[in-house]
């Protein structure tokens, strides 16, 4: 072989290699990729996943276990006490007290006993298995619950003898919890209180914000951009600082208490996010558009209303799942503008779980019974979401 075919066969061989190892790092990236998108909808879902087993489980099973056990069974400990003097029979010349551990309708599993007067361990004793104790009483406990105990002599003990017991509990999903949620009093006028304060506290500033941000994008008057600086500014502004003072004006002006009340609190509140958003997307169309129209001789609310809106209708989309999830999820604002006589769903979820917490197995059922709304509202305007997201991060020509 010639000394040229030499070096194009390495160069062949080098070329392949290079190729082949380009192929392995893509398929390396791409599966890395894959791995940490994986990896992030699992850490994402898990909680949420938990959270409706937990919100099918029973209460007895919610309060001892955790919700990855939800499929097996939950082993609890008690104790127990046979019969007394009272309800012992001569049977053969013994004397047998018979009974049953477990109330009617109890489908849990004996697993094991002990302790008491039986002496030993909790888990010393199997189901079905005698044992003898040290006063030479015979007792044997089936899985059922049932049990023997008998004596050569009689029995004195009136109040019977206690034990220990450990027992499984089959794993069960119930609907017990979502119906107490939704039966309980006060849940179907906090519906409807939440929806009166979403819907308007939701098209009030998308409307108003729309205007603004059409103004500040494509309108010349003096100060345009210290007051939209003064916009932004506003964003970082932490809304616990002005709940107070509203709260005075409000008492001033006798709108405490009222619905008009808080969709001017969440109007306020919302407009600063509103038009930083719009106006980066308004901003971003094409500007040939709007001189377009300049020069046929259209106003500026003609072009709002005819241009702008209909190709804003993502940003506005976007907005929209911002502010409804925020207003829906928000108790701090209606506790305060509103208290507790006309109850958003959030307040009376809260107030179902009692002042001390007692109730508080009913919070995972109430979880989801809250997010049934945002979740429809959300799957229904996804689709314009991430564009929404991207507004004004291109600019037109």
């Amino acid at each position: 072989m010639s000394t040229v075919q030499q070096a194009s066969a390495q160069v062949q061989t080098y070329s392949q290699t290079s190729i082949n190892r380009l192929r392995w790092r893509k398929s390396a990236g791409w599966l890395a990729v894959r791995g940490a998108l994986a990896l992030i909808c699992i850490l994402w879902t898990l909680p949420t996943f938990g959270l409706l087993i937990s919100s099918l489980r029973p209460k007895d099973a919610l309060a001892t276990s955790g919700w990855w056990t939800a499929l097996a069974p939950s082993i609890t400990a008690a104790r127990a006490r046979t019969g007394g003097a009272a309800d012992q029979q001569e049977v053969d010349g013994r004397y047998v007290i018979t009974g049953s551990i477990l109330d009617a309708g109890d489908t849990r599993q004996i697993d094991s006993f002990g302790d008491g007067f039986l002496g030993g361990d909790l888990a010393d004793n199997k189901p079905g298995t005698p044992i003898e104790t040290d006063s030479g009483y015979t007792f044997t406990l089936q899985a059922d619950g049932s049990y023997e105990l008998s004596s050569p002599e009689p029995f004195d003990a009136e109040n019977g003898y206690r034990f220990f017991f450990q027992a499984a509990t089959p794993p069960a999903l119930t609907l017990d919890n979502y119906t107490e949620v939704i039966n309980s009093q006060g849940v179907g006028d906090a519906f409807l209180n939440t929806f009166t304060v979403v819907i308007p506290s939701t098209v009030i500033p998308i409307a108003i914000a729309a205007f603004a941000a059409y103004a500040f994008a494509w309108m010349n008057f003096p100060g345009r951009r210290m007051l939209f600086y003064l916009v932004v500014a506003l964003m970082v502004v932490p809304l616990q600082m002005s709940l107070i003072p509203l709260l005075r004006i409000y008492s001033a002006v006798g709108i405490v208490g009222t619905f008009p009340g808080i969709w001017l609190a969440h109007t306020g509140f919302g407009l600063p996010l509103a038009i930083f958003l719009l106006r980066s997307y308004i901003g971003g169309l094409p500007r040939e558009l709007i001189e377009s129209a300049n020069i046929d001789g259209a106003s500026h609310f003609q072009i709002f209303t005819k241009l702008i809106v209909p190709l804003s209708i993502p940003a506005l989309a976007s907005f929209s799942i911002f502010q409804f999830l925020w207003v829906w999820n928000d108790m701090l604002v209606a506790l305060v503008f509103l208290g507790q006589e006309q109850p958003v769903l959030t307040v009376q979820l809260a107030a179902l779980t009692g002042s001390r917490g007692d109730n508080w197995e009913i919070l995972t059922s109430a979880a989801f019974v809250s997010i049934v709304v945002p979740l429809l509202v959300f799957f229904s305007l996804q689709r314009y979401f991430v564009r929404g997201l991207l507004a004004g991060s291109v600019k037109g020509g």
